[in-house]
């Protein structure tokens, strides 16, 4: 017999990604200038010239038996540390290259750092909204998922999250800006939540690990500052991938940072190599590995995405839609005309609108509107909100 808990991850699938699949056999059908998919956070702004010239002039210049040949599992140990020379002159000295760990995107950089963080049936708190995987990652690695929901502002709620740890908690995950609110957690917050868990890490007599989950971080706006969340709470684990502020969601590249800050950060760093070897990662690819030090710092033009940011925001306010107000990311959360979001998304299906229910975050009644595209589909789009608005008597 298959294993349950892993057939029923395959046969539910993730739901955002059903919905883009959805909407690419319908877009042949009608037409991709008729459907607006807001489905899926796949960047539409293109990577940097700096990111093809680097990749051009390796393909050139580098031997191929180098070039595409394994590296350390980790990451190549010269691309490790510049990666640590880059955060440490952002952010302030936490690293060194040993507390690097280069993996498949963000995706990856959650299993395995959850993997070394857990023992079996030790607890992890996630605050939603929040991407479903999360769950994904914890129940593989043998942990419990304990859920708990943001304040109606989408602002972690300090004191509902402390009524949530008990002596099995190990980690509270927490993703900023978020998916699927675009909410920045406020520095007041994140400073109370690392009061938070040093004062019931003392109380347990065990580490409670902060994981943050931060590939967003770049897509901030109107001056938004993210907190960085090693500068609040030493304990911090750091995941973070260049698939948006690069426009490399394929390419899956991104890292895990074990701070020298975190208590025994030599052991933690080694679990994490041993959470990457459990789950079968080896190297991520060789040829993005000696690209990253040349890109490290760059952005795609981000400034789309503000643009985007303002026309919907503008209109679907003027339409009578109710959001969260998002300051970075590239998504909206929209309060659904009715009670039932997923009755919702299929209305705007009638619109050629295709939205991704709240439900699909753990956090029901509003659904997610992805504004990674080009600005001509953002406002072509624009007449079938008005209409789903309409048809709810707005």
């Amino acid at each position: 017999m298959l294993p349950k808990r892993i057939l029923d991850y395959g046969k539910s699938g993730n739901v955002i990604r059903e919905i883009s699949e959805y909407g690419k056999q319908r877009a042949r059908e009608i037409g991709p200038e008729n459907l607006y998919d807001f489905s899926i956070g796949n960047p539409s702004v293109p990577c940097p010239e700096q990111v093809t010239q680097t990749l051009i002039s390796l393909l050139q210049t580098v031997p191929a038996k180098k070039l595409h040949a394994y590296t350390a599992a980790p990451g190549d140990p010269g691309v490790r540390q510049a990666v640590a020379d880059y955060l440490n002159g952002r952010f302030g000295r936490h690293c060194s290259g040993d507390g690097i760990y280069l993996t498949a995107g963000a995706a990856a950089a959650l299993a395995i750092s959850l993997t070394a963080l857990l023992n079996p049936g030790e607890e992890v708190i996630l605050p939603a909204p929040f991407f479903s995987e999360y769950v994904v990652y914890t129940e593989q690695a043998g942990g419990v998922p304990v859920i708990v929901p943001c304040r109606s502002d989408f602002q972690l709620d300090v004191d509902v999250i402390e009524r949530a740890i008990t002596e099995k908690t190990r980690v509270l995950l927490l993703n900023s800006p978020n998916n699927p609110s675009g909410v920045v957690f406020r520095e007041d917050t994140v400073r109370a939540v690392s009061q938070l868990l040093a004062r019931k890490s003392r109380e347990l007599g065990h580490t409670i690990y902060l994981l943050s989950d931060e590939p967003y971080r770049e897509l901030a706006y109107d001056g938004m500052e993210v907190p960085y969340l090693p500068n609040y709470y030493p304990n911090t684990l750091v995941c973070n991938s260049f698939s948006k502020c690069l426009s490399l969601a394929g390419e899956r590249l991104g890292y895990v940072l074990v701070p020298e800050t975190v208590e025994n950060w030599r052991d933690v760093y080694a679990a994490v190599c041993g959470g990457g070897r459990a789950l079968g990662y080896i190297n991520v690819s060789s040829l993005f590995q000696f690209a990253l030090p040349a890109c490290l710092g760059q952005t795609a033009d981000l400034s789309i995405y503000a643009e985007n940011r303002r026309i919907l925001v503008s209109a679907l306010k003027e339409y009578g839609y109710e959001m969260a107000t998002p300051d970075g990311a590239f998504y909206l959360y929209v309060k659904a005309l009715e009670e039932d979001d997923m009755a919702f998304c299929k209305k705007a299906r009638e619109f050629e609108l295709l939205l991704v229910p709240g439900q699909a975050f753990y956090y029901p009644g509003y659904v997610r509107v992805a504004y990674c595209m080009d600005t001509d589909t953002i406002r072509r789009a624009l007449p079938a909100f008005k209409k789903l608005a309409q048809a709810y008597g707005k």
